[in-house]
Parts: C-alpha cells; structure tokens; sequence
C-alpha cells in the first residue's frame, strides 16, 4: 500500500475515533439514560468533551479534502516522496489539532490547523503539476 493510501486510512480511524471520549464524557455528565436520550433541559458537557467536539468536526471536513486529494493522487497515478511526506505530515498535524483544541491551546491549534492545510495544498499542487 502506498504511504499516502496508508496514511488515509490513519487519518480516517483517528477521525472515526474521536467522538468515543466526549460521548463518554457525556455520560458521566448528565447518565447514561440522558445521554441516550433527549432530555429538555440537558447539563452541558465537559468544556474539554465541547472543545474535542469542534475538533471532531472539523477533522471530519477536513477528512472530506485530503481524502479526496490523496484518491484522485491514487487514480491518477500519481504518486512522489512531496504527497507521501505530505500525508504523514497531515495526519500527525490533525492528531496535534484534535489534543491542543481539547485542551485549549489557541496558538498550537491554529498552527497545527495551518500545518494540515499546508499538506493539502502541496498534494494538490502535485496533482495540479502532473
């Protein structure tokens, strides 16, 4: 399998994942039967399990991108040490994203967002320049 097929797939079970602490959360918060059901007045969340929240959402956009970049790479053959190096570096920039948005930390957040971003955009510019 390719690096960058690999690392999809990574980015993918990590996205998959993230909700598994902040629903977990929400049980400890407002009960199981609360958290399963739809209750009119329900406790808010953890400020951690709302900022994971955000995170998971905005991994599962940005999943939408870089899967598509990293298939039409695949379909069309493309294929280079730029998109592989691209791919790992985003997966571990969205790890470093969904662990500093939960806890709070701007700065490293929007770096790690830019980091992401960044990789995206030299694997379309390798799909862009075949």
């Amino acid at each position: 399998m390719k690096i960058e097929l690999w690392y999809l797939v990574w980015v993918t079970v990590f996205t998959g994942l993230l909700w598994v602490p902040y629903i977990l959360d929400r049980v400890l918060v407002r009960g199981l039967m609360d958290a399963v059901g739809y209750p009119d007045n329900p406790k808010p969340q953890s400020l951690w399990a709302q900022r994971l929240m955000k995170a998971h959402a905005n991994a599962v956009e940005n999943l939408v991108v870089f899967a598509a970049l990293v298939l039409a790479a695949h379909a069309l053959g493309v294929s280079n040490n730029a998109i592989a190096t691209a791919a790992m570096v985003y997966f571990w920039a969205r790890v470093v994203h969904a662990v500093v948005y939960t806890f709070g930390i701007p700065w490293l957040r929007t770096l790690s967002f830019t980091v992401g971003w960044v990789c995206q955009a030299v694997i379309a510019w390798q799909l862009l320049m075949r």
